[in-house]
């Protein structure tokens, strides 16, 4: 089961993505029983290859410094058709618009399920929410012992 963290370093990913205006982004959560490799899939295209590197860039960054945490490896920032970034827990592709058509990794990921931003957002919210009024429940306890 993904933890709270992937799903707020995805939620920061994606934001980056529409931030730099990144065309038809899409999560997809793998089916765990076929992939191992990771949980999710964040898929989005540019209209150039400019823009595709400049969407990485603008992941990159903002997870850098909202989160500590690096790519563990980024491959095809050069040619910038076909970006991928490795964050173990999720792996981002940044495409051309031919490429993605071309290498359809939507189709070939048919067992996965398409999250919707918003139920991101939300689970992201309600996961966030229970944790600080367990967290508040603790501590009127230890206000009433003491």
């Amino acid at each position: 089961m993904p933890s709270t963290e992937t799903k707020q370093l995805l939620s920061a990913a994606a934001a980056a993505c529409e931030d730099k205006k990144a065309e038809d982004i899409r999560i997809l959560a793998l089916d765990p029983s076929e992939s191992g490799l990771s949980d999710y899939f964040l898929i989005c295209n540019g209209t150039n290859e400019r823009q595709n590197v400049a969407i990485t860039d603008e992941i990159e960054i903002r997870l850098k410094r909202d989160f500590g945490v690096y790519p563990n490896s980024v491959e095809g920032r050069r040619q910038g058709e076909w970006v991928l970034m490795d964050y173990v827990d999720f792996i981002v592709h940044v495409f051309s618009a031919e490429k993605r058509a071309f290498y359809g990794l939507e189709r070939l990921r048919k067992s996965a399920t398409l999250l919707p931003l918003a139920d991101l957002h939300m689970q992201l919210s309600t996961t966030i929410l229970a944790a600080r009024r367990k967290r508040s429940g603790r501590d009127r306890e230890v206000e009433l012992e003491g």
